[in-house]
């Protein structure tokens, strides 16, 4: 595909008329309210990015957002993109509030993996099993600002811990399984962890990978960890297997801690904290030095609902694959779709090549909906044929994203020929800095080869030329042009935000910089991210980057 040339961009699918029910019950009530008439999805989306303030005033109300109090002032509307903003001042809500909302009998969680037999979890039995992990937090003495660690594989414990902690005002944070202590201690030393939760073992790609003695050295070199709490992925190890680590509990044990008198658990009591509270704290890749510590608030409340309920058009019922553990911003994205009564399949280890149909198999066992994988994975799928068979259906499968890197456009053609012709699928575009993803899968436009055919609704995408200007048709860097209020809150210990000012907002002032190279097609309006802006070629005054390169 030539990226300069858009005159037959091929089109991979079409809304029909159940595409996108959701979303024109949303603009509906946005023309109602504001008693505006809007065309066609651009329309609408330039109307969300002009009246932002009121976009993700609605974008709350229609999410049914739980707090205490409610904001005084969303944003000021002549604000620009200087640096974090404060959003929706004077309401108080709790981050994991939202996320244990509801508590029936629906499936929260399906849990499965390499080493493991399948278990369903209820909203209802989730939210009493947080119950424990909030009052054993409590007890111990945690409390808000505090920082817990999660270093663990993809197990129900770390989203139990985390919404245990984050009820009580915490901040959670977590490493990956697969790092070993140098690294993870590049990231837990910046944050003085006081509690850190982990798991003895678990099995990733048919190997086991033991955990204990790289726990031990990582609290050796954290004094301001005060406990280490250890799951046992089998029920087998006694406290004479954790008496060489300090302050270290088995979780049966420490979840007894919370308990009254006569063993019944205290009601969770959700600490009340502002948007812009620290929720959660991400790291990016340290490829330069160290990582940077990336802090978010509730915004992803907000983002989570735009991006999977109103532009994938998805409800109660849908069930989601989520492989990514601890330590990815994915993990924490897909775990708050749980405010969405959705339901996450939890694969602890590596699915993707266990066998050359166990993938495909693992969707129709557990009716999987929607698929949010890294772009490396269906590369490699397109490279070893690893196809669905005559016995696959697949017939709950409506939609795949891809991210983490370009996505080549024959992908595009992989996935419509040989795994599903009538699945949504598109480049999702996001960072660990943005809470959601600024280019989304829009399900009332068409999908053409190689595009992200939608910008999300409320995000000012712009494509800038090396003068700044900004371009449609031609290559340059992307930036979000005003506020958006999934956009981190800030940089952990960078009080003044010097750091992340000049980080973020100073190459383009006024504009939050993404750091990649991309184009916007002027006929479908869709965009192509090609490379980071510091992968870019320059030959003979023609640039071009790694999309270029992998589709030779």
């Amino acid at each position: 595909m030539n990226y300069l040339d858009f005159s037959d961009v091929p089109v991979m699918r079409r809304p029909d008329e159940k595409s996108g029910t959701l979303l024109k019950k949303f603009k509906k009530v946005i023309e109602d309210k504001y008693n505006v008439k809007i065309g066609d999805y651009w329309d609408f989306h330039k109307w969300s990015t002009d009246n932002f303030v009121e976009f993700w005033t609605e974008i709350w109300n229609f999410a049914g957002i739980t707090y205490s109090k409610k904001f005084h002032k969303v944003m000021d509307r002549n604000a620009s993109m200087d640096g974090p903003k404060e959003w929706f001042r004077g309401a108080r809500l709790n981050f994991a509030e939202n996320l244990l909302k509801y508590k029936d009998d629906r499936i929260a969680l399906i849990l499965t993996g390499e080493d493991r037999k399948s278990e369903k979890v209820t909203y209802f039995e989730m939210y009493n099993e947080v119950s424990l992990y909030t009052a054993a937090f409590r007890k111990f003495g945690l409390k808000k600002g505090d920082v817990v660690v999660c270093y663990m594989s993809n197990r129900k414990e770390a989203v139990y811990a985390m919404l245990g902690a984050v009820s009580l005002g915490c901040i959670w944070s977590g490493a990956l399984p697969l790092l070993g202590p140098k690294a993870v201690l590049n990231r837990f030393k910046q944050v003085n962890p006081k509690l850190l939760i982990t798991v003895d073992r678990f099995v990733y790609q048919g190997e086991e990978i033991r955990m204990l003695q790289k726990v031990k050295t990582i609290t050796e070199a954290l004094p301001s960890l005060e406990k280490v709490v250890v799951v046992s992925s089998k029920g087998n190890i006694g406290i004479k297997d954790i008496g060489h680590i300090r302050n270290c509990y088995l979780l049966e044990e420490f979840l007894k801690f919370g308990l009254n008198e006569d063993a019944s658990v205290p009601p969770i009591h959700f600490e009340q904290v502002p948007f812009s509270h620290p929720v959660f704290i991400n790291y990016t890749s340290g490829t330069t030095g160290l990582p940077k510590v990336v802090v978010h608030g509730c915004g992803g409340l907000l983002s989570m609902y735009r991006d999977f309920s109103l532009h994938l058009n998805t409800s109660r019922g849908s069930v989601w694959l989520s492989v990514s553990p601890v330590g990815w911003v994915t993990w924490n994205m897909t775990t708050t779709l749980l405010s969405q009564g959705f339901t996450l399949l939890l694969f602890e280890g590596n699915p993707y090549f266990i066998s050359r149909t166990y993938f495909w198999s693992l969707i129709d066992q557990f009716k999987v909906s929607n698929l949010f994988l890294p772009t490396s994975v269906m590369d490699e799928f397109q490279k070893r044929e690893l196809v669905p068979t005559e016995k696959h259906h697949l017939n709950s499968l409506k939609v795949i994203l891809l991210g983490g890197s370009v996505v080549k456009p024959q992908i595009y053609d992989f996935i419509y020929q040989k795994v599903k012709k009538d699945v949504w699928f598109c480049a999702s575009y996001g960072s660990t800095e943005l809470m959601g993803s600024c280019l989304i899968l829009e399900t009332t436009l068409p999908v053409h080869q190689g595009e992200s055919n939608a910008v999300s609704l409320g995000d000012k995408v712009e494509i800038l030329d090396e003068t700044g200007t900004p371009v449609i048709g031609k290559f340059g860097e992307l930036v979000i042009a005003k506020p958006v209020p999934n956009l981190l809150v800030g940089l952990w210990g960078d009080q003044s935000n010097s750091l992340c000012i000049k980080s973020y907002f100073s190459k383009y002032p006024g504009k939050f910089s993404m750091n990649d190279f991309a184009i916007i097609n002027p006929k479908t309006r869709g965009v192509i991210i090609y490379c980071r802006s510091d992968e870019t070629l320059k030959q003979r005054g023609c640039r071009f980057g790694s999309s270029e390169i992998y589709s030779v």
